[in-house]
């Protein structure tokens, strides 16, 4: 597949446009023309371009990419380092940020519902729909204790979390949106939901769950956005009859 025509199908399938994000979207780093063997990733680490150049990956996409607003603009130490590497290797490396965490079925937040099974799922932001939201809300199939809950979301996962039980109430309602979202937690009380999940946890995001009595979840932003990145493999593999492959380099944060 030619390169413009892997990030019209990218472009396509994400609908950046639809999203003021805080990264370019798309194309970051230039590599080869043609793109046959991709690498999915969380995070374009060096750990992942080094894992990427191993696998002789003629492309890398991530959720975190580079260029952040307002971060340095010069290319030095480690910045140089990353870049050096793709352009050495010829590597292509696309970032999806926001676009990742909404898409309603290959997204970070839609892979985490579907771990925990919810149904009926609607937009965690009141009036938008559910494929321009970040952030969802759906209810379990039946209530569950605050414990019981807590083991689904760690076997979601695939780690120990921080719970903070503010009540004995059953959970049935659930929103979440990954990575560090934690102020959307009070988005989460107007929804009615029971407990909120998110990536990241702040000092003042425990005040607020308890003082509004919502459940609060916070299970790693790493590990809750590792979901988008891996559908994203499956889906070039089943789609596009690409060489893809989710590669996770861990992070406890």
């Amino acid at each position: 597949m030619l390169r413009s025509e892997f990030e019209s199908l990218l472009d396509k399938t994400l609908s950046p446009n639809r999203f003021k994000d805080y990264a370019p979207n798309g194309l970051q780093v230039e590599g080869k023309k043609e793109i046959q063997r991709v690498v999915t990733g969380v995070t374009a680490s060096q750990a992942l371009i080094d894992a990427a150049i191993e696998y002789k990956a003629d492309a890398i996409f991530v959720h975190h990419g580079y260029f952040w607003k307002n971060e340095d603009p010069r290319v030095v130490g480690m910045k140089y380092r990353r870049l050096a590497a793709l352009i050495k290797n010829d590597i292509n490396l696309y970032g999806y940020h926001l676009p990742l965490d909404a898409h309603p079925t290959l997204g970070n937040n839609a892979g985490l519902a579907d771990a925990l099974g919810l149904l009926n799922r609607s937009g965690l932001q009141a009036g938008v729909a559910i494929e321009d939201a970040i952030g969802v809300v759906g209810e379990l199939g039946e209530p569950v204790s605050s414990a019981v809950f807590r083991q689904k979301v760690e076997a979601a996962v695939g780690r120990d979390v921080l719970f903070e039980c503010v009540n004995d109430h059953m959970i049935h309602r659930v929103a979440l949106c990954t990575g560090g979202a934690q102020g959307y937690i009070e988005q989460a009380v107007a929804s009615g939901a029971d407990v909120y999940i998110t990536g990241e946890v702040s000092e003042q995001t425990i005040h607020i769950a308890r003082e509004m009595g919502i459940h609060f979840v916070a299970a790693g932003h790493h590990a809750t956005e590792r979901f988008g990145a891996k559908s994203m493999a499956d889906f070039l593999v089943r789609e596009c009859g690409l060489d893809a492959v989710f590669i996770d380099i861990d992070n406890p944060a």
